[in-house]
């Protein structure tokens, strides 16, 4: 029956510890319990009806659109934007979205944060490597996905037009006769516990462990949660959308291949009960009531609307040969600021691949970068961090703080015998990098999971140079004398 939401089984899981998807052997494009058929193609101008025959031909707004549908446009960019920067959609729906009574304000969620400016009292500034434990999921059923967002750390502020904001949710109940409604900015999904059966006005994803889901700015969505509480991550942006990353002399293919983005088709419902629209404009939440379905789109068009990516697609690429490849090669998607020289965002995965490199320290080397980095770990483990980097929880370094793994790693990687090995089997983190300073929340710095970085995990980085200073003075012929010249 179009629009009706169930629980559907998981059935088979898909296993988190295979090297890639196509270990699978999955003759569809999509993991086994995932019940929904998809568009291929990022950022293509995707066509679905629900019912044959409804969208129109050779135009947009027909003067009688069939069945007495009405004709709504969604616009994601400027009007007059170019043509390969504009994105826009076409909507064919029962009621127009304006059918609704008005909006009333919703008392603040105390958690979530939208002004990132350090001259916000609520937001803090620190130069310190901070790490998270995993979030508690709350228990009981009171906290629908809306409510269950926490923010973490961001940069900038929406009504600026520029800026990233990062997110964790827990939550233990569906949204039921209730949608939601970024106003903001788009948002990028990253389950870590519990699948996610949402659906959204171009129809409905599935979205397990493993994949991320991006919905746009201004698209209404509601999330039910199949298999129990749900825990994960989100990222917002504003004043950009997602792209993916230029591929260099990688050309055509690698990374996050486009065919591989999935979006959803046409799937309307005709529940006229009373639904609440959620809006957040300004970090500030709005509703309005409406005694219609906002699903209730026949069919649509257009290159404007949410898809989503199972990351155990991602082709990794790397040196062949010596060296490290700059970590730009694990970007997935990216979003440009105001800098043509450095991203709003990147988003990167760390996945199970290859590493073959000769004669190379092959750990990350130590290193400082302009960059803001805030990490998270889907399922596995993952090095490089702290021992208490667990699945669900967070790690930040700001931009240009040094980095690098303690001494017993070390002395491990400049001594082993170096050979063909795979690195994060069976585990999935990400980062979300920029190229701005994060301020942290008030919720973030106070909670009970936050511990920092210790320094003294680099206490032992012992000096190694000194123990060789006979042989330097030797081949100074005595001229280096206690490091002087």
């Amino acid at each position: 029956m179009p629009g009706t939401t169930t629980k559907i089984p998981t059935g088979e899981k898909f296993i988190g510890a295979k090297f890639h998807f196509t270990d699978s052997h999955s003759t569809k494009p999509t993991r086994p319990a995932d019940p929904y058929t998809y568009q291929q193609g990022f950022g293509n101008q995707h066509a679905s009806e629900a019912v044959p025959g409804t969208l129109p031909h050779g135009q947009n707004n027909p003067q009688n659109a069939r069945f007495g549908l009405y004709t709504e446009q969604i616009t994601g960019t400027a009007f007059v934007a170019p043509r390969h920067m504009n994105q826009h959609a076409w909507l064919y729906r029962v009621r127009p979205a304006v059918a609704h009574q008005g909006y009333k304000p919703l008392p603040d969620n105390p958690h979530t944060e939208a002004c990132f400016l350090p001259l916000n009292p609520k937001v803090h500034i620190s130069p310190t490597q901070l790490a998270w434990l995993p979030f508690d999921i709350p228990e009981g059923n009171d906290v629908d996905f809306v409510a269950g967002i926490k923010t973490v750390a961001g940069s900038g502020d929406p009504t600026l037009r520029e800026g990233i904001a990062t997110h964790t949710y827990m939550c233990n109940k569906d949204m039921t006769d209730s949608a939601y409604v970024n106003s903001d900015g788009d948002y990028l999904i990253v389950p870590q516990q519990g699948v996610l059966d949402i659906t959204t006005e171009f129809g409905k994803l599935w979205v397990e462990p493993g994949e991320i889901c991006i919905i746009p700015r201004g698209l209404r969505f509601k999330v039910v949660l199949v298999d129990g509480p749900s825990r994960g991550y989100m990222l917002e942006i504003w004043g950009s959308h997602f792209e993916l990353p230029e591929l260099g002399p990688l050309g055509a293919n690698g990374l996050a291949n486009p065919r591989d983005f999935l979006y959803p088709t046409a799937s309307y419902s005709l529940d006229t009960s009373e639904w609440k629209v959620i809006y957040k404009l300004g970090g500030k939440y709005f509703c309005s009531i409406q005694q219609h379905s906002p699903f209730d789109v026949v069919a649509w068009t257009g290159n404007y609307a949410p898809y989503k990516y199972d990351l155990t697609k991602f082709v990794n690429v790397g040196s062949i040969s010596v060296d490290h490849i700059d970590p730009s090669i694990f970007t997935v998607l990216t979003a440009k600021s105001r800098d043509p020289a450095a991203p709003l965002t990147d988003v990167l995965i760390f996945s199970p691949r290859w590493d073959t490199a000769s004669n190379t320290y092959r750990p990350p080397y130590y290193h400082r970068n302009v960059a803001s980095e805030l990490m998270g770990l889907i399922y596995g483990g993952y090095g490089g961090r702290s021992d208490e980097f667990q699945p669900g929880g967070l790690s930040y370094e700001c931009g240009c703080v040094p980095h690098g793994v303690a001494y017993p790693e070390f002395k491990a990687a400049t001594s082993a015998e170096l050979d063909s090995m795979r690195i994060s089997e069976g585990a999935i983190a990400f980062m979300f990098e920029s190229s701005r300073p994060f301020t942290i929340t008030e919720y973030a710095m106070n909670s009970d999971k936050l511990h920092e970085h210790d320094p003294k995990m680099w206490d032992d980085l012992v000096d190694n140079f000194s123990t060789h200073l006979k042989e330097i003075e030797s081949l100074s012929n005595g001229v280096v004398k206690n490091g002087t010249h």
